[in-house]
């Protein structure tokens, strides 16, 4: 039986909500080993003179705790 542990980050992209999932993914894979999946809680931007400066994505990741 694996045992799996959910951990929750905040990621931005310039360009796209699937980038700042990416992003997130890519960075968390650094630290954390045996990610399984990531699932997009909550999506926002941040908006800078009346455009969409950044896309945010808050992530769950799931991971397997060895």
């Amino acid at each position: 039986m694996a045992i799996m542990k959910v951990i929750e980050i905040l990621s931005e992209s310039s360009k796209s909500w699937e980038d700042a999932t990416a992003k997130g993914v890519v960075k968390a894979s650094e630290s954390l080993k045996g990610i399984k999946s990531a699932f997009v809680q909550s999506q926002s931007v941040t908006v800078k003179n009346g455009k969409v400066d950044k896309y945010r994505v808050n992530l769950k990741i799931s991971f397997q705790v060895q």
